[in-house]
C-alpha cells in the first residue's frame, strides 16, 4: 500500500475516538478544489515516491502508540485503490485499533467487502455534487451507478457513517442543492463545510468563493428536511 503519510494525533477526524491519520497516495478523481494533490497526481507522487512510509513501518508506529490513540483514519488520496487495503486494515485492528475509512464512494464493491467482514468502525463518504453532475467537477472516472450503490449502502446501516460537502458558491447552486437533499433522503448524518481558497488541483479553482456563515445556515436547514444530522463543520 502506498503511505504518503502520517498524522501522529487527531480529535477532529474520528468522532468519539483519540486518533491518527494514515494518508494512502494515488486518487481516482481529479477534483478540481482538491487541496492535497501532492497526494492525488501521479507526477506529483513520484517527487515524493522517496518519503513513502512503509506499510511494516506505519504498523511500527501504532505499535508504540497502543494504549494512547484508540483509532485510525486512513484517507487519502483514495484509500480504495489500493489492492491491499484490507490486508492493512486487518493488521491495524489486530493491533486493538478501530479503523475510520474515508472515500469518495466510486468503489462500492471494496466498501461493501469492508463493511461485511466487519473491519470498519466508521466511513466519511465525500458527497460532492449532484450525481448528473459529478463527471464534470471530479473527471471521467465518477461513475454516478456505483456512487448512487455506496450512498444507499450507507444508509442501511451496517456501520457508523457521515456525508460530507464542500460548499463552492459558484458550483453548489440551488438545483444542484436540491437534487444532493433528495439522494441523501433518508441518510443520517451530513456535515457540510466552507470552501477555502488557496492551493488547489487545478488553478482555476483557487479564486472561487465560499458562501457566508448565514448561508451555510440556509443550506443546512434545506438539507436537514432529509438527514437526519446536518452539521457545519469549521475550518
Amino acid at each position: 500500500m502506498i503511505i504518503s503519510g502520517i498524522q501522529r494525533f487527531t480529535l477532529l477526524d474520528f468522532p468519539g475516538k483519540i486518533a491518527c491519520i494514515i494518508f494512502t497516495g494515488g486518487c481516482n478523481y481529479r477534483c478540481g478544489f482538491c487541496h492535497n494533490p501532492e497526494f492525488v497526481l501521479p507526477e506529483a507522487l513520484a517527487k515524493i515516491r522517496g518519503s513513502f512510509i512503509p506499510e511494516e513501518a506505519a504498523l511500527n508506529f501504532l505499535k508504540q502508540r497502543q494504549g494512547m490513540l484508540e483509532g485510525v483514519v486512513i484517507t487519502g488520496g483514495e484509500p480504495t485503490i489500493m489492492p491491499d487495503l484490507e490486508a492493512f486494515i486487518v493488521g491495524v485492528r489486530d493491533l486493538g485499533f478501530a479503523v475510520k475509512l474515508d472515500t469518495n464512494g466510486n468503489r462500492p464493491a471494496v466498501l461493501r467487502s469492508l463493511i461485511g467482514q466487519g473491519l470498519l468502525d466508521y466511513v466519511a463518504m465525500d458527497f460532492k455534487t449532484s450525481l448528473p453532475q459529478y463527471r464534470a467537477l471530479v473527471g471521467q472516472w465518477a461513475d454516478e451507478a456505483k456512487l448512487r450503490e455506496s450512498i444507499e449502502l450507507l444508509k442501511e446501516g451496517g456501520v457508523e457513517y457521515e456525508f460530507r460537502t464542500t460548499l463552492i458558491r459558484e458550483e453548489h447552486t440551488p438545483a444542484i442543492l436540491n437534487a444532493m437533499r433528495d439522494t441523501l433522503a433518508g441518510a443520517k448524518r451530513l456535515y457540510l463545510q466552507a470552501f477555502r481558497s488557496g492551493i488547489t488541483l487545478d488553478p482555476a479553482f483557487k479564486d472561487l468563493h465560499s458562501f457566508t456563515p448565514g448561508e451555510m445556515q440556509d443550506i443546512a436547514q434545506l438539507f436537514s428536511g432529509s438527514v437526519e444530522e446536518v452539521f457545519i463543520r469549521e475550518g
